[in-house]
């Protein structure tokens, strides 16, 4: 995705959910850009981009090596916090189809132990379009539950699609001065996660790419704070 690199967002020990409600299904909006789904005790995120960090190494690009084990942290704080019986991960969950051989052996335990006892379901993504060895879970291109759809890229007019790949952000003005956050995206219908992912960037929800998911700007932005989440109104972000 455009845009630069965001710092990790810090998962506070106290944190505020922001109640949202897709074809009709009420789900609980984390700070961390995680979207859990009480009922089903099912939390999904999008964008982990997992060994972004030694995917870029390889053509000479050199950044911290820590994103994986970063990204895996924070989810499991999130793990410690909601107790899932499901976990879903929109797609592009590693940076290429060579991640999960790149990943460190610690990071590999890390990832089994947040999958011991629940079900993890990983989704396709563009990133990551094939099954991989070694990482448990199970594969689907697509996962439902009653009205909701999760799945990686969304789709215009599709109401229940949870989705990620656009790794939405929101720009405002507060007390004279713009300010960026990931953000969720939603119009009650469908709704597009924020990238949880370290190393992920982001772009404007103020692109035409959400215009042509939502078809106008009568949708709502929930942007990530530190300790809660903040509903906007798509008109009042600022372009880039």
């Amino acid at each position: 995705m455009r845009g630069s690199l965001q710092p990790t967002l810090r998962i506070p020990q106290q944190s505020s959910d922001r109640a949202l409600a897709v074809a009709g299904v009420e789900f609980a909006a984390d700070p961390a850009g995680a979207l859990y789904w009480p009922e089903q005790r099912l939390l999904a995120v999008a964008d982990l981009h997992l060994e972004k960090g030694s995917a870029f190494a390889t053509r000479g690009v050199l950044l911290p090596p820590y994103d994986t084990a970063a990204t895996l942290g924070r989810l499991a704080l999130l793990m410690t916090r909601y107790a899932p019986r499901i976990v879903v991960a929109l797609g592009d969950s590693f940076h290429d189809g060579r991640g999960p051989a790149r990943l460190a052996d610690t990071d590999r335990a890390a990832l089994r132990g947040l999958q011991r006892d629940r079900d993890w379901i990983w989704i396709a993504g563009n990133h990551d379009p094939e099954p991989a060895a070694g990482i448990g879970g199970r594969f689907l291109n697509t996962f439902s539950s009653g009205a909701i759809t999760f799945r990686h890229e969304p789709v215009a007019q599709s109401r229940g699609a949870i989705a990620g790949h656009l790794h939405p952000v929101a720009r405002v003005s507060r007390r004279g001065r713009a300010v960026s956050r990931r953000c969720f995206v939603s119009d009650r219908d469908h709704l597009v996660m924020p990238a949880f992912g370290a190393y992920a960037g982001g772009l404007n929800v103020r692109d035409r790419a959400f215009a042509e998911i939502f078809e106008t700007l009568a949708f709502t932005v929930h942007m990530l704070g530190e300790r809660r989440v903040y509903a906007v109104a798509a008109r009042q972000c600022l372009p880039d």
